[in-house]
């Protein structure tokens, strides 16, 4: 398995900076954040270390982009743009499906060919009526990956954390269950999971069982810890924000056991790129609590993943 890092933590870094700090910190990947110009609605959204639009315009800079990481000796893991593909705003998921399609399109131009994204999700709707805009909004785009032979890897976060996302949250690939009804409504191999335990946590759902039913299906693999508060919990029980019972934490500081995690990732026989993903607030605030939160999480997975 390959370690790397989420590049969004890396916001402010140029493309280079970014590479030069994996390749300094002694990662061997980076998943690299791919979103379009403009104001980010969230933390760790907005940020862009590849520009995906011209990288379809211009072969120099194309070029540049991956002669730079292999002189690095940093592999570019995949591409990543979250966005909600089914928000209930059409101005926003028609937006959103372009620019993911853009992104798409330059993962397989620069030979990754593997993005990592959401599934989208209309917040105001249920799981079954967005069961039904899913084959409306995904089989154009998962037309497209098939035709330019990239796999799109869909995370399990939730997307609900606060009353921005209440009440059903941004993303309806959350949980196995779900994942069985998608898969049999866009049944394409282009389509997987860029598996992340720390979601399934506080979802009260077990994050080593599926592993083994999806290995076909895992495409991509996160290194991210959630820590439960089970005081809170007990006060404001599972249908408060989820972020009144819960922290997202450094790998190691939280409540994901590593090592049968990745105890069960060695059973299934994946070798493919495993990537750290930073959104602990306690490692906010400065370069320096940034590069810490990287240097400690790598030595703390690096006892787990050879």
């Amino acid at each position: 398995m390959k370690l790397g890092f989420v590049s969004a933590i890396l916001d402010g870094w140029s493309f280079e900076e970014m590479i030069d700090t994996a390749a300094r910190l002694g990662y061997a990947c980076v998943e690299v954040a791919c979103w379009p110009a403009g104001k980010a609605e969230r933390r760790y959204a907005g940020v862009s270390h590849i520009d995906v639009g011209r990288v379809l315009e211009d072969e120099e800079y194309a070029h540049h982009v991956l002669d730079y990481s292999r002189s690095k000796g940093v592999e570019i893991s995949a591409l990543a743009f979250y966005p909600n593909t089914m928000d209930g705003n059409p101005d926003k998921r028609a937006a959103n499906i372009g620019h993911l399609k853009t992104v798409i399109r330059a993962s397989a131009k620069l030979g990754i060919n593997l993005v990592t994204t959401f599934i989208g999700r209309d917040q105001a709707k249920t799981v079954e009526e967005n069961l039904e805009t899913v084959k409306e909004v995904w089989q154009p785009l998962l037309q497209l990956a098939e035709e330019l032979d990239v796999k799109i890897a869909i995370e399990n976060c939730p997307m609900l954390f606060g009353p921005d996302q209440w009440p059903g949250g941004q993303n309806l690939m959350t949980t196995p269950a779900i994942w069985r009804k998608v898969f049999k409504i866009l049944p394409s191999d282009h389509l997987g999971i860029n598996y992340d335990p720390s979601h399934f946590v506080w979802q009260m759902v077990d994050y080593i069982r599926p592993l083994y039913e999806f290995r076909s299906r895992i495409f991509h693999v996160h290194y991210k810890d959630i820590k439960l508060y089970p005081e809170k919990l007990r006060d404001v029980g599972v249908m408060a924000y989820p972020l009144d019972f819960m922290s997202p934490k450094l790998p190691g500081l939280g409540d994901v056991d590593w090592g049968r995690y990745v105890s069960a990732l060695t059973d299934i026989g994946y070798d493919g790129f495993t990537c750290i993903e930073v959104e602990d607030k306690a490692f906010e605030g400065s370069r320096e609590k940034v590069l810490e939160s990287l240097r400690l999480s790598k030595h703390y997975i690096e006892q787990f993943v050879i």
